[in-house]
């Protein structure tokens, strides 16, 4: 402790030199902090998958149908519990940057299948006879100021109606579901397949794809293998999944967050490297007389090393605690796209790792020649 006046007072030695280092620092680890709370959010809606849920969907691709008469048959496959389905509508609300992820459903089948969603009774009754009726998350309805009864215009950006070849669609909102465990987000959107399926100008009788809850989950392997098998060779062959293999893969169709955020995360710091490590050199030349003082009045080699490598380890950690922290006061913003609101404490500790390796890395070099610092030799230059 009686040695942090020297460090302070050798790290201020250059003001400017030292803030410009410092807000180097700071902005990459801001830049850290963001991707890698992207990437953390993206792997933890994989890690929600549910165990016991297959996804079935075409094999061709995910964006061709399935017949609805599927149903029936996978319903009679042994060990199936339950059979839900979805499909994409893809519509946004007044302005195309307001983006809501909904699907049309029949209620009786897709909330027994995720029994995370949690709906009061009374909600749920009221979006089976309620034609155009819609379920919303509570998170969306906090987002839109939307409440029951309210009438919402969407617009489809793949769905045309038949009857006036409109891509505008009306809702009732007649319930709010909640994810009381927050195993999912609460910012997706439910109406009636029924509905959906009528009004539409092409497709009718098609499913997006098919959920698939499993009595066993040590089965889902052999149950997936009957399913495709059952469809081989017919017009829609199927490929079937467990719930967290299909999330990978719709993650894959946007990229591969994880390889893209690495580069990034790679090419920032390896270019900080090189620029934090000549400031520490630059400032450990500039402070050769003082060192030289130092041993003179006693200072060990090890000390020394010690000492320059706290300089470069303060100043590494104070600017990626900083950067640190203005990401954690950014990441709520992104609340509507990842569906969490705080960044997760994992990044946080990696990022602290990482500025302490990046200290080590830039301080080392310049530690150990203050280690060897002759003081005839420093003196006299």
């Amino acid at each position: 402790m009686k040695f942090i006046p020297l460090i302070w007072a050798m790290l201020w030695r250059k003001k400017v030199r030292t803030l410009l280092t410092l807000f180097s620092i700071l902005i990459a680890f801001l830049l850290f902090g963001m991707l890698q709370g992207v990437n953390s959010a993206f792997k933890q809606t994989i890690e929600r998958s549910n165990v016991n849920r297959l996804i079935v969907t075409n094999r061709i691709s995910i964006t061709e149908s399935l017949p609805y008469a599927y149903m029936s048959q996978l319903e009679t496959i042994p060990g199936v519990q339950r059979v839900s389905h979805e499909s994409w509508f893809g519509p946004y609300y007044q302005d195309p940057k307001n983006f809501i992820a909904a699907f049309p459903v029949e209620p009786d089948r897709e909330f027994p299948a995720h029994p995370e969603f949690v709906v009061p009774k009374d909600q749920l009754a009221a979006l089976e006879h309620t034609r155009d009726g819609a379920i919303i998350g509570a998170g969306l309805a906090k987002k839109y100021g939307w409440k029951i009864g309210d009438r919402i215009p969407l617009h489809s950006t793949i769905w045309v109606k038949a009857a006036d070849g409109n891509s505008d669609w009306d809702f009732t909102i007649v319930g709010i579901y909640e994810v009381p465990t927050e195993r999912s987000r609460e910012d997706a959107m439910f109406f009636n397949y029924k509905y959906f399926d009528e009004a539409r100008s092409f497709a009718k009788g098609k499913v997006g794809w098919y959920i698939v809850q499993v009595k066993d989950p040590s089965q889902s392997a052999q149950i997936a293998q009957e399913i495709d098998k059952r469809f081989a060779n017919s017009p829609d062959e199927t490929k079937t999944q467990t719930e967290k293999e299909f999330q990978q893969s719709f993650m894959k169709q946007i990229g591969d967050i994880n390889l893209i955020v690495t580069y990034i995360l790679f090419a920032v710091f390896f270019a900080l490297l090189f620029a934090v490590g000549s400031t520490v050199m630059q400032a450990v030349r500039e402070q050769v007389p003082e060192l030289a003082v130092l041993k003179t009045l006693g200072f060990s080699d090890t000390r020394m090393l010690v000492l320059v490598l706290v300089q470069s380890l303060t100043l590494c950690i104070v600017a990626a605690l900083l950067g640190l922290a203005l990401a954690d006061v950014m990441f709520p913003m992104l609340r509507n796209t990842l569906g969490v609101v705080k960044m997760p404490p994992a990044v946080i500790a990696e990022g602290v790792l990482m500025a302490a390796l990046l200290a080590v890395a830039t301080g080392i070099v310049p530690a150990w020649r203050a280690k060897r610092l002759v003081i005839v030799e420093a003196l006299r230059s």
